[in-house]
C-alpha cells in the first residue's frame, strides 16, 4: 500500500487496525468455543475492551478520511466503527439486536466491492476508466521525501492505536466497564504486542530510530500484561513485580522522551505518560492489577487517541495542529556546545546502503532491562510468582534478536553476532531459571551449554579489541553474567556475585544506550564509544578516508564517474566480484591503481567497455570472425584476450597503455551489470583490476574493499555481497583466425558454453564447396579481410594459415583446440 497509493498513511492505518481487530476478535471467539470463557459475563468482559478501542480509533480514521476526500476509506472505517459500537451495546442491553451490526458489515462489503470493481476496471482499461473514489493517483513525491529524511513516520499511527488497545484492557477494569481481568483479554494484549513489534520494524524502515525504540519498549509492556493475566494457570495468587527493573524502565522512557522533544514537544510529553506508568507499577506490588497503574492506563488511552488524531490530521492538512515541532531543535541549534546531525544521509550506514535505521539504541536498552530484571532472586518453590520471564525473554531475547538482524542488514557483522548470541542466552536462561524448568537434575547439561556460550563470547571479546573500547567492556561484562549463570548451575554461586555482575553489565549497557542516542542525534563525541584497543592496518580505513556511495542511486554513479574523470580510482561492483577501476584516458589514475594494489607484472590490467559501439571506429582493424565472436559473447563475464594493435589508440589510452595488457595482447570485455555499463557510458572505457592486493582472494563485498584498499582508493560504490564468488572466464583469442582459442582461466562461464558460442559464430564462416570448387561469398570476404589487416587484430601469418586451410580440401570446421 505504501508503495502505490495516495494517502497511504490513511490506508495502511485502516488496514492494519482492522487486521488487529479481527485477530484479537477471532481468538476471543476461539477461546469461547474451547470452553475457556464459561462464567457469566466472561465473553462480554473479553470482547468489550477491544471493541471500545476500535470504535474510537476507526472513527478517528473515518473523520480524517472524509476531510481528505477519501470517501470509500471513510465509509469502510465508519461502518466497522459503528458495528463495533453496536456490538458493545448489544453485550450490555439485549434490546439491541445483531441486525445493526450486520447492516454495518453489509456497508463494508458493498464499499469494498465497489472499490475492488473500480480498481479492476482501472487496470483492465489501462488507466482509461476510473470510477469516482477509486482513482488513486500517485501524488507521493513530497511524502517520500519527508519519509526519507526521517521527519515523518507514517506507521506511528498504528502504533498509537495499539497503545490505546492495551490501555483499554486495564482502564476498562478501573472504570467498571468490565468486572475482572482474566485470560479472555490476553488476545488483545498479545495481538497488540506482536503488531507493535511489526510497527517497530516498519519504523526502522521509515528511518525513525526514536519512535521505533519507543514502540519496542511498549511491546514489552503489552507482552508482560498478557503474561500476568495468565497467572491462574500456574498459581492462585496475583504475581508481583521486580521494583529495580521498573525504575530503570522509567529512566529509559524519560531519556527517550528528552531526545524525542527535539523532534516534537508533544511526542516527548506523550512519552512522559509511560514514565508515570512504570513508576506506578513500581509503587504497587501487584502491578497491573491495582488502581494506580490502571488510572495511568486511562490517561494513556486518552492521550493516545489525541495523538492518533494529531498524527493523522497533520499528514495532509494545510493548517496543521501545532505540536511544537522544531522548537527545542531551534534552541539546541543556537547552542555552541551541541550540534545536531541533519541531512539526507543522517541514517546512512558507515558502510554501503541499508533500508533500516540503526537499531543499536534498542539493543543496548534491552541489555539494560534484561540485566536489571534478573537482579530478583528466583523462588524455587514458586518460580513464576515474580514477573521476570517477559522482561528477560521479550526485552533481552526477542527485541535483541531484532536489533541483531537490523545490525546485520546495516553491515555490522560483529555487533549483530553479539546481539544475537546474547539474545539466545537471555531466552534460554530466562525460561529455565525463572520458568520452573531448571532443577538439579539438569545442572550438568546446563553447565555444558553455558560453557559453550562462554567460548563463543570469548571470541567476540577478542574481536571487539579491534572495534572500540566500549564494545570491549560491553562484551567482557557479559562474560561476567555468563560466569554467574555457570556458578548457579553447579550450585557454587557466591552470595551477591550475580547481583554485582548484573549491575556492572547493566551500567555498561546504559552508557552504550546513551552513547548511541547522542551519536545518532548530535555531531561530535559527547559520549564516545572509544577507539579500538588495537588498530589493524587497513581495517576501518574506508570509514574516514574515502567515500562510500550506494549503488542503487543514480546520483552515486554520477559521483563515481566525476571522481574517475578527475583522475581518481574507485572500487565498484560488477557481474562477478568487486574490481578497482580508473579511466583509461587518465594515465595518472591508471598508475595509481597499479601501485595501490601492488600489481604484479605477470598479471596485467584489463580494459572494459560498455558496448561494441565504442570500438566501431576501429572495426576495420578486427577480423569479422573475432568481431562477431565478441558481439555474441558479450555482455557477459567472459574476458577475451585479443592481439594488441592500432585499435588501442582509438580509445585514447595514451600513456595508460603500458599498464594494460602485455606488449602482444590485451584482455577486454563488456560486463553484464547495468551499474557498471552505465558508469562506463559516463566515463568512457575504463582500466580494471581486481579489488585486492596481488595474491589475495577476490573481494565479494564492499566491506572487504574497505578492509583491503580503503585507504588507497577515492571512493567505493557499495552494493552489498557480489552476485557471484567466482571471477570471469578469460579466453585466449589471439589465434582465433587460425582456428585456435585457449583458456587462461575458467571462471563462472564453463568451457563448454564458450565453445558453443564460438561454434554458432563459425557456422557463418564455415566452408561450403560450390559446383565449381569455390567457397561461399562469406568465406571469401573473411579471407580477403584477413589478408588486408596489417597492424590490427589479424596478422599476415594467420591469414596465410587460413588461406592454406582453404586450399586444402575445403574443411568444414577450421577451429582446433
Amino acid at each position: 500500500i505504501w508503495r502505490n497509493l495516495r494517502n497511504a498513511t490513511l490506508f495502511s492505518s485502516l488496514f492494519l487496525t482492522v487486521s488487529v481487530l479481527w485477530c484479537g476478535y477471532g481468538v476471543v471467539f476461539i477461546l469461547r468455543g474451547q470452553g475457556v470463557l464459561n462464567d457469566t459475563g466472561d465473553f462480554r468482559n473479553a470482547l468489550v475492551p477491544g471493541l471500545v478501542t476500535f470504535t474510537l480509533a476507526l472513527l478517528i480514521i473515518a473523520v480524517v478520511g472524509f476531510l481528505n476526500k477519501e470517501v470509500v476509506l471513510a465509509m469502510i472505517a465508519s461502518a466497522v466503527s459503528l458495528a463495533s459500537a453496536h456490538e458493545v451495546a448489544m453485550r450490555y442491553n439485549t434490546a439491541f439486536g445483531s441486525s445493526a451490526v450486520a447492516c454495518n458489515y453489509m456497508i463494508v462489503c458493498l464499499a469494498g466491492g465497489y472499490f475492488a470493481l473500480g480498481r479492476i476496471l482501472y487496470f483492465l482499461s489501462k488507466e482509461k476508466i476510473a470510477i469516482p473514489g477509486t482513482d488513486l493517483a500517485k501524488n507521493k513525491v513530497q511524502e517520500q521525501i519527508q519519509s526519507t529524511s526521517g521527519s515523518m513516520n507514517h506507521f506511528a499511527v498504528t502504533g498509537l492505536i495499539l497503545n490505546m488497545l492495551s490501555a483499554s484492557v486495564f482502564g476498562c477494569r478501573l472504570l467498571g466497564v468490565t468486572s475482572k481481568l482474566f485470560i479472555g483479554q490476553v488476545p488483545w494484549l498479545w495481538a497488540a504486542g506482536i503488531y507493535q513489534i511489526g510497527v517497530c520494524v516498519l519504523s526502522y524502515r521509515a528511518m525513525d530510530v526514536l519512535m521505533a525504540t519507543f514502540f519496542g519498549f511498549t511491546s514489552i509492556l503489552k507482552f508482560a500484561g498478557g503474561y500476568c493475566l495468565l497467572y491462574p494457570i500456574w498459581q492462585t495468587e496475583e504475581p508481583t513485580f521486580p521494583i529495580p527493573f521498573l525504575v530503570v524502565f522509567s529512566i529509559l522512557f524519560a531519556v527517550l522522551a528528552l531526545f524525542l522533544t527535539l523532534k516534537s514537544v508533544v511526542d516527548g510529553l506523550y512519552l512522559l505518560f509511560y514514565v508515570a506508568y512504570c513508576i506506578a507499577l513500581a509503587c504497587r506490588p501487584k502491578g497491573f492489577f491495582e488502581g494506580g497503574p490502571q488510572g495511568v492506563d486511562v490517561a494513556i488511552f486518552v492521550a493516545s487517541a489525541l495523538m492518533t488524531l494529531i498524527h493523522l490530521y497533520n499528514v495532509k492538512a494545510g493548517a496543521k495542529i501545532p505540536t511544537g515541532k522544531g522548537v527545542v531543535k531551534a534552541l539546541v541549534a543556537s547552542s555552541s556546545f551541541l550540534k545536531l546531525r541533519e541531512g539526507a544521509n543522517l541514517h546512512a550506514p558507515y558502510l554501503g546502503y541499508s533500508k533500516y535505521a540503526d537499531a543499536e539504541v534498542l539493543g543496548y536498552a534491552c541489555s539494560v532491562l534484561a540485566s536489571f530484571a534478573i537482579t530478583v532472586t528466583g523462588d524455587t518453590q514458586a518460580p513464576l510468582h515474580t514477573v521476570v520471564i517477559p522482561w528477560v525473554v521479550i526485552a533481552g531475547g526477542i527485541l535483541k534478536l531484532l536489533s541483531g538482524s537490523v545490525a546485520f542488514a546495516r553491515g555490522k557483522t560483529l555487533e549483530s553476532c553479539a546481539f544475537i548470541l546474547y539474545a539466545i542466552m537471555w531466552i534460554i536462561w530466562g525460561l529455565t531459571r525463572y520458568g520452573g524448568l531448571y532443577g538439579t537434575s539438569r545442572s550438568f547439561h546446563t553447565a555444558v551449554g553455558i560453557i559453550a556460550f562462554m567460548l563463543f563470547n570469548s571470541f567476540i571479546v577478542f574481536c571487539t579489541i579491534f572495534l572500540s573500547i566500549t564494545w570491549f567492556f560491553y562484551s567482557l561484562t557479559f562474560l561476567l553474567i555468563a560466569v554467574s549463570f555457570l556458578l548457579d548451575a553447579i550450585s557454587a554461586l557466591p552470595a551477591g556475585y550475580d547481583i554485582a555482575a548484573t549491575l556492572i553489565f547493566g551500567l555498561v549497557s546504559f552508557y552504550c544506550f546513551l552513547s548511541a542516542l547522542f551519536n545518532s542525534t548530535f555531531e561530535g563525541s559527547c559520549l564516545p564509544m572509544g577507539r579500538p584497543l588495537v588498530q589493524l592496518s587497513g581495517v576501518g580505513g574506508g570509514m574516514t578516508k574515502c567515500l562510500h556511495l550506494p549503488a542503487r542511486k543514480a546520483s552515486s554513479v554520477k559521483k563515481i564517474a566525476d571522481i574517475l574523470k578527475n583522475g581518481g580510482t574507485c572500487g565498484i561492483p560488477t557481474d562477478t566480484v568487486y574490481v578497482l577501476v580508473a579511466a583509461c584516458n587518465r594515465p595518472d589514475a591508471v598508475e595509481k591503481a597499479h601501485r595501490s594494489k601492488r600489481q604484479a607484472q605477470e598479471r596485467p590490467m584489463s580494459l572494459w567497455i560498455s558496448s561494441l559501439k565504442q570500438l566501431e571506429p576501429a572495426k576495420h582493424l578486427f577480423s569479422p570472425l573475432l568481431w562477431d565472436f565478441m558481439d555474441a559473447a558479450w555482455p557477459s563475464p567472459i574476458s577475451l584476450v585479443i592481439p594488441r594493435g592500432e585499435w588501442v589508440d582509438f580509445l585514447g589510452m595514451k600513456d595508460s597503455a603500458k599498464y594494460v595488457g602485455t606488449p602482444q595482447s590485451v584482455a577486454i570485455r563488456i560486463p553484464d551489470c547495468s551499474v557498471t555499463t552505465h558508469l562506463i557510458d559516463l566515463v568512457g572505457p575504463i582500466v580494471v583490476t581486481s579489488a585486492n592486493p596481488t595474491g589475495e582472494a577476490d573481494t565479494t563485498h564492499h566491506n572487504q574493499v574497505y578492509a583491503k584498499l580503503g585507504d588507497k582508493v577515492d571512493a567505493v560504490l557499495c552494493d552489498g555481497p557480489s552476485p557471484e564468488n567466482i571471477a570471469s572466464t578469460v579466453v585466449d583469442c589471439t589465434k582465433i583466425d587460425s582456428g585456435n582459442i585457449g583458456f587462461f582461466r575458467v571462471g563462472i562461464i564453463p568451457k563448454s558454453q564458450v565453445l558453443q558460442i564460438l561454434e554458432q559464430v563459425q557456422k557463418k564462416y564455415s566452408l561450403v564447396p560450390s559446383s565449381d570448387g569455390c567457397t561461399t561469398k562469406g568465406r571469401e570476404e573473411h579471407l580477403n579481410h584477413v589478408h588486408a589487416v596489417h597492424n590490427g587484430v589479424g596478422t599476415a601469418a594467420s591469414a596465410e594459415r587460413v588461406a592454406v586451410r582453404s586450399a586444402d580440401g575445403g574443411r568444414e570446421n577450421h577451429t582446433r583446440l
